[in-house]
């Protein structure tokens, strides 16, 4: 990987620039002229548009979107045992932790006979995305439906793309996954217009209010663009890892994690920062050993020498902290000495696993958190998916005739400053407009 030596840098003074750290390119505003007319087509022909598109991009003909319920049935009955029993491990676990996530409304008592209370509302439907192409992610619906059923949403769909090798059907694991968690409306449909579909809806599937799940560049377009028709969790861009180690860190743990990531795409950002030029040129040698005996090595190679890759040489782990928190990691390990206090001072990060025995593969699956998180350094303003993504507040509130007439003349006040009057005759009305003087 190539190297950025920012030792000597006073970074407390001068900050980190975020422009100089390795980033993958992913220009969605680009990409929003060419998803326009598919997401367009969707909203005005429905199913044949989605039909139409699945046939340009994937190569399948299909005469109906909905997957039937005996091709859910069929794909749980054929799934290897040992993947169900690890699927089911996986669910299991993330239960635990979604489950503690549930909100509870709360009631403020502001003044005697006024109260504001905060009502935690699930969505009423929602559609997740579930990625195809280059691999199968089972786990990505375990991690979509897990908190969407936990925040009691009413009613979910998947989409995931069709499969020519499977009879225009999304990959048998995906549908065995969805069958597992008692997920019965699921749509062979990708990219841009599988989300148009779910905001817009057709003729087979009703529109939802929300969409989550990762997909590529054109997913993330499709998301923009549809944005404020639905709600979205986010633009996923391509994977990063972010590495934290110093010399106590065992460079094959760190070798092998980067090499984890950057088998997803050849975009995907590995980012090693280390105080330890030693560890670095271990971290090196061993990358070029474990690359070679990888399934994807040339993918993996490829990412790992691309400019979103690289090792970042600081004086310090304080200036490490500096590096990793302005890079805001869609992932970040601490391989530290006493990483547990170093991973609690990192602001930003879409999840952190801290010291040896827990590698980011371990959150893919089955650590119980979530593996749907921010990436492109959207970490430092917002959160990966979890039942709070499925919830609404909604404020509600409750004042009796006395204590309107309490605060009446300040509402009367502040509107009349705001040159809005029919906001303060709203109150006069109330009181025979005559507004009440404080007692």
């Amino acid at each position: 990987m190539t190297r950025l030596d920012l030792r000597g840098r006073d970074l407390a003074a001068d900050g980190v620039d975020r422009d100089l750290l390795p980033r993958a390119e992913l220009d969605v505003e680009a990409a929003l002229e060419k998803v326009r007319p598919i997401c367009d087509a969707v909203h005005h022909r429905g199913t044949a548009a989605v039909i139409e598109y699945n046939e340009r991009f994937d190569g399948v003909r299909l005469e109906r979107v909905r997957v039937p319920a005996e091709a859910l049935e069929k794909a749980l009955k054929e799934l290897d045992p040992a993947v169900r029993e690890a699927l089911e491990e996986s669910i299991r676990r993330a239960r635990i932790v979604h489950r503690d996530q549930r909100r509870t409304d709360s009631t403020v008592r502001v003044v005697p006979g006024g109260t504001v209370t905060e009502r935690w509302v699930p969505v009423e439907r929602v559609g997740l995305y579930v990625p195809g192409g280059r691999a199968v992610y089972p786990s990505s619906v375990v991690m979509n439906v897990v908190p969407a059923q936990e925040a009691e949403v009413g009613s979910l769909a998947v989409a995931s793309p069709p499969q020519k090798e499977f009879d225009g059907l999304p990959h048998p694991t995906i549908l065995a996954a969805c069958a597992l968690l008692g997920v019965d409306e699921v749509y062979a449909a990708g990219g841009a217009q599988a989300i148009a579909m779910f905001a817009y809806g057709t003729e087979e599937c009703p529109p939802v209010h929300l969409v989550t799940g990762p997909g590529n560049i054109w997913v993330a377009a499709a998301k923009r663009l549809l944005k404020g028709r639905i709600g979205i969790d986010s633009e996923a861009g391509p994977t990063e890892i972010a590495i934290l180690a110093d010399d106590t860190a065992d460079a094959r743990h760190v070798a092998a994690d980067l090499i984890s990531q950057a088998e997803h795409d050849t975009l995907a950002a590995a980012v090693l920062v280390t105080p330890s030029e030693a560890l670095a040129d271990a971290v090196d040698s061993e990358l070029t050993s474990q690359v070679a005996a990888t399934k994807h090595a040339e993918r993996i190679a490829e990412a790992l020498a691309g400019r979103q890759s690289g090792t970042i040489l600081v004086d310090d782990l304080d200036q490490g902290l500096a590096v990793v928190d302005a890079y805001a990691a869609e992932h970040l390990e601490i391989q530290t000495e006493n990483a547990a206090e170093v991973a609690a001072r990192v602001r930003n990060a879409g999840a952190v696993f801290v010291g040896p025995w827990a590698p980011v593969s371990l959150g893919d699956y089955c650590a119980g958190s979530n593996h749907v998180l921010p990436t492109g350094g959207c970490a430092c303003h917002s959160s990966g998916l979890s039942v709070q993504s499925f919830l609404r507040g909604i404020h509600v509130v409750d004042y009796t005739r006395d204590a309107l007439a309490d605060v009446a003349h300040h509402v009367v006040t502040l509107a009349e400053a705001e040159d809005l009057p029919a906001h303060g005759a709203a109150l006069k009305a109330r009181f025979d407009w005559k507004v009440p003087q404080p007692k």
